[in-house]
């Protein structure tokens, strides 16, 4: 594929939710960096091969303001989301005053403080599945379990009642999708999250807790070493997003992909203890993760043997580089106990995942729990009629029906 030919849609379908795209591989071998057009119409350049994606997600020169006047369009109606230029503006996007968001925020993500959550994080999953079993067979995975345990941490590290999930579901839908919802939607269901976000640190304010937003408050405002009140605002709205939404949906696909392939399931079974590189391959080879990391270049850059001028907007695929076969052998194939395993699912560079620690977690925990409660778990339908969530900027299965 060269610049003269047909400009591909971006997102590129796939033809079953579980496996990528023919074009992937097809244009890390012929056109690495590429023009694509979005679903606004406007166009951008797509990176699948793993070292042009780990260049640009480290280089401070490609940016996550993607309010220039220049810059693409990701969606018709913008979202106002995770990739928003609001929110990137709020949230410092470089240099000491990034560094001092993550140092603040990080401490409550730490593989320390994920240690010590693990046992209350395997009785939450320990009970999800005993409800499932009540319920009956078939069960659906994706609702009765991979949704409500990441949102029960993170409710539970943000202080807020986690009888508030379904409205965390509406407004992260609204944040995440990129063609569901009209304007005036998106527009409303935000005004709502941001009343309901300042509310509860108002809560906070006058009645502290033992929780991430209670510690945030108390290290002072911005001129003291803290957060100002909208990087507070923004903060919670972006962890309690970012913090359920991601994992809730790797979850289902992890459990997917090992049960698409019998063999995969039974090997955990014999041998527990390749849970931990099982979720790190299950990421690596993770074909529906969405939209990919956008940024901006404010100045001239080579990528890929390729010169991009100014004003180029750049969606690094994460999951077609954990594809490259010149990085992964047998890059197509899911090995369980691969090791070294360098995939790209949390990012790299200053910008990288800040709760992966958590995700990371949260996946072990679930798979253990599964494999010893359910070790007769398989999917209620064939592997290829599982469904796609469209327009998320975060891939998902619809729902993931089992029996056990």
């Amino acid at each position: 594929m060269s610049h003269d030919e047909q400009v591909l849609n971006y997102p590129i379908p796939s033809e079953t939710a579980l496996e990528p795209p023919a074009e992937w591989a097809q244009l890390r071998q012929r056109c690495p960096v590429a023009p694509v057009k979005l679903p606004s119409g406007d166009q951008a350049t797509l990176l699948t091969r793993y070292e042009d994606v780990r260049q640009v997600l480290a280089d401070p020169r490609f940016t996550r303001l993607l309010n220039a006047d220049d810059a693409a369009r990701l969606s018709a109606d913008e979202s106002g989301g995770l990739f928003s230029s609001e929110m990137a503006q709020i949230i410092p996007d470089s240099g000491e005053e990034h560094q001092r968001w993550r140092r603040l925020v990080g401490k409550w993500f730490t593989a320390k403080r994920m240690t010590a959550l693990r046992p209350a994080m395997t009785q939450m999953a320990e009970q999800l599945i005993d409800d499932m079993v009540e319920r009956g067979q078939p069960g659906e995975l994706r609702a009765g379990l991979g949704f409500p345990l990441p949102v029960y941490v993170i409710c539970d590290m943000l202080g807020v009642p986690a009888g508030d999930r379904d409205r965390f579901a509406y407004w992260s839908d609204t944040l995440l999708n990129l063609t569901r919802y009209g304007q005036a939607e998106i527009d409303a269901a935000q005004a709502e999250f941001v009343q309901y976000m300042s509310g509860h640190i108002a809560a906070k304010r006058a009645e502290p807790g033992e929780d991430l937003l209670s510690e945030l408050i108390a290290a002072g405002d911005a001129d003291n070493g803290g957060m100002s009140d909208i990087q507070l605002l923004a903060t919670g709205m972006g962890l309690l997003v970012a913090g359920h939404e991601t994992t809730a949906n790797m979850i289902g696909k992890m459990v997917g992909m090992l049960l698409a392939d019998r063999t995969r399931w039974e090997r955990l079974l014999a041998d527990p203890s390749l849970v931990r590189t099982a979720v790190e391959e299950a990421l690596r080879f993770d074909a529906n993760a969405g939209f990919g990391m956008p940024r901006y270049l404010r100045e001239e850059s080579e990528v890929g043997g390729t010169v991009l001028p100014r004003g180029t907007t750049v969606v690094c695929s994460m999951a077609a580089a954990n594809r490259d076969e010149s990085v992964f052998d047998g890059a197509d194939e899911m090995d369980l106990s691969r090791s070294p395993n360098p995939h790209l699912a949390f990012g790299a560079g200053a910008h990288s995942c800040l709760g992966q620690a958590l995700a990371r977690t949260e996946l072990q925990v679930v798979l253990e729990v599964l494999l010893r409660r359910l070790p007769s778990l398989e999917l209620a339908v064939p592997a290829e009629e599982l469904q796609r969530v469209e327009g998320l900027a975060i891939g998902g299965l619809r729902e993931i029906p089992v029996r056990w």
